[in-house]
C-alpha cells in the first residue's frame, strides 16, 4: 500500500484515467473527489464489505461509457 500525505486541492493520479483530488480536510474528516472514466467503477469499501455493492466482471460491463448525468444536462 502507497500511503501519501497530501494537501487541500493536491492531487494523487492513478494511471492516465484516475485522478483523485483532495476537496477539503476538516478534523479528522477528509473529502475527496474522484475523476475516473464512466468504465470503471468507484464504489465506498465499506459498501462492497456489507454486500450491498456487487463488483461487476469486466466482461460484462458495457463498452461503450455513458455519459455522465451531469455533462448530459449540459449538452441539452
Amino acid at each position: 500500500m502507497l500511503v501519501l500525505s497530501r494537501r487541500r486541492d493536491e492531487r494523487i493520479l492513478i494511471g492516465d484515467d484516475v485522478e483523485i483530488v483532495i476537496v477539503e480536510v476538516r478534523g479528522e474528516k477528509v473529502r475527496i473527489g474522484i475523476k475516473a472514466p464512466s468504465d470503471i467503477a468507484v464504489h465506498r469499501g465499506e459498501l462492497r464489505d456489507r454486500g450491498q455493492v456487487q463488483i461487476e466482471p469486466k466482461a460484462t460491463r458495457s463498452s461503450k461509457p455513458a455519459m455522465p448525468a451531469a455533462e448530459s444536462r449540459q449538452a441539452s
